[in-house]
């Protein structure tokens, strides 16, 4: 991690105390995830920056303990980052991570995604939420005109997207791709499925899928 983001290391670090400590007490993450924090969440989120836009507006929806919306903050100081979540609990924790960590680039927004003013950022983020069909009808809306909707995925990303087409090209979107990201950094790498949102709902655009 200090390789790859030198200048973020020493606030990843306390972020993934947090979650080692509090995060576990308040079943936000599992005891077993605790010794690979760092190859299966933080890394793992980490290279999700390299696919958003210079000072992107990012909406991070169902963060839950701040995956992926908190690490992509902490190595994107360029990016504005709103951690959307509707469970208190959740955006308590959330706020005292952002406290703690002196993040002035992300804020806390307890919300449902369908309660978020439409076209409201350039980058919507997700990870392990829902489906991917239901997820669009969430995430898509928010994306301004020509934004990205990024759904971190793990191997079901191939069928879920093939299940999806049809409900991703009425919701407007214009393209769609599966990336795997960190392949000659992580033991295991980051599958995302990028989708850009077109201008509005049930448009006759027609979608391509690439890798």
């Amino acid at each position: 991690m200090e390789k790859l983001y030198p200048r973020a290391a020493v606030r990843l670090a306390a972020y993934a105390e947090l979650l080692a400590t509090q995060g576990t007490l308040r079943g936000l993450i599992g005891p077993r995830e605790v010794p690979r924090l760092w190859d299966r969440h933080l890394l793992n989120c980490a290279v999700l920056e390299r696919l958003i836009p210079e000072d992107s507006t990012v909406a991070d929806v169902g963060t839950g303990a701040g995956l992926p919306g908190i690490v992509l903050a902490l190595v994107r100081p360029d990016l504005q980052v709103a951690l959307v979540e509707p469970l208190l609990r959740r955006t308590t924790f959330l706020q005292e991570a952002v406290d703690v960590l002196g993040l002035e680039n992300a804020t806390v927004v307890r919300s449902r995604a369908e309660d978020l003013p439409p076209a409201s950022y350039d980058v919507v983020t997700s990870r392990a939420v829902a489906p991917l069909g239901k997820l669009a009808k969430w995430c898509l809306p928010l994306c301004a005109e020509g934004g990205l909707m990024l759904a971190m995925k793990g191997s079901s990303a191939e069928e879920e997207l093939e299940a999806s087409e049809r409900e991703l090209a009425s919701l407007g979107a214009e393209v769609w791709h599966i990336h795997q990201l960190g392949a000659d950094e992580l033991a295991q790498p980051t599958t995302v499925v990028s989708i850009v949102a077109g201008r509005a709902a049930g448009g006759s655009r027609h979608g391509r899928r690439g890798r």
